[in-house]
């Protein structure tokens, strides 16, 4: 799989000052270091039309707009490991946000009668064809259905990446899961990868749920660039740590010890900054791509759905 995580290294001293000082500007800090949107691995084609339908040409519409069902059609970059009746278990369809994105979005209904479900936001240069085979090998063993989708710039949605568009296209998933499937907040379970753990603890900061899985989190991105950074500046870019104690939520952190594109360190100051975080995932020797083939990420993810979330 692609490298999923902010890409910080490889500037030189000039290009580091004319992105931090010429202006310092976050917009410009988030698009020039943290997106990587690939060549699309899928294409979706609406079953029908009829109002509530984006389309490309079509003037901006209010956010929410809910899309009809699509047929997805994935690429041979997609990797598919499943057979077609997997593949038929998986909705697609359009949703817009309050930015104006029409976002690509995914339900895979890997355990009908689960009572939770996951709401995953991917890691960096990848798109819901390259996840869609993750999804449901890990919902399957983890007992949860997965929504996910895909950032506005990456696979079918539209729009630019952008730190704003980072949270609002968060924030309208949110909605589509619940009123599209309606799907309650107490049962589900907000699951950030690398770059995706940003707009996550975002939502989580301003939305309870049954819980929340940060996967290999980063600080800030000028933390991430700048190890010795200790204290967040007005022009750095993805916050996360600064929002993390508004977390109400238990919250999961995992982090590989030997993680080459977000240091360990981030994950421990995440850990130790969340109100509600339980016990801690360190993959030792694992990497940023790799925790996912560390026997202890499914056992502990087992672990923490099934026994340490209320009411479970």
């Amino acid at each position: 799989m692609p490298e999923q995580g902010p890409r910080m290294n490889g500037f030189s001293l000039g290009e580091l000052c004319w992105l931090f000082c010429c202006p310092p500007c976050p917009s410009r800090i988030a698009a020039k270091l943290a997106f990587l949107p690939p060549e699309p691995t899928y294409t979706v084609r609406e079953s029908e039309s009829g109002p509530g339908a984006p389309r490309e040409d079509e003037p901006v519409a209010a956010a929410g707009e809910a899309g009809v069902p699509c047929s997805l059609h994935l690429s041979e970059r997609a990797d598919w490991q499943y057979s077609q009746r997997e593949l038929d278990a998986v909705e697609v369809f359009r949703w817009r946000t309050e930015l104006g994105s029409c976002l690509g979005c995914m339900f895979v209904r890997c355990a009908p009668g689960s009572r939770y479900t996951l709401l995953f936001s991917h890691g960096n240069a990848v798109d819901l064809g390259q996840m869609c085979s993750f999804y449901i090998g890990l919902g399957s063993r983890i007992n949860c259905n997965v929504f996910s989708y895909d950032y506005s710039g990456y696979g079918v949605s539209s729009g630019k990446p952008s730190e704003k568009n980072l949270y609002a296209d968060i924030e309208a998933a949110w909605h589509a899961l619940r009123t599209r499937y309606g799907v309650n907040p107490e049962n589900v379970i907000l699951y950030g990868q690398s770059i995706g753990t940003v707009p996550t603890v975002d939502l989580a900061s301003r939305y309870e749920c049954a819980a929340v899985i940060l996967h290999s989190p980063l600080m800030s991105g000028l933390r991430v660039a700048f190890p010795d950074t200790r204290k967040t500046y007005c022009f750095d870019a993805f916050p996360s740590i600064d929002k993390i104690s508004k977390v109400t939520s238990p919250v999961l952190i995992i982090h590989g010890t030997e993680d080459e594109v977000i240091d360990f360190s981030h994950g421990l100051a995440m850990y130790e900054r969340c109100p509600r975080a339980v016990e801690p995932l360190w993959v030792e020797g694992a990497g940023h791509n790799d925790i996912e083939l560390y026997a202890q990420y499914l056992e502990r993810l087992k672990q923490f759905i099934a026994h340490e979330l209320p009411n479970s």
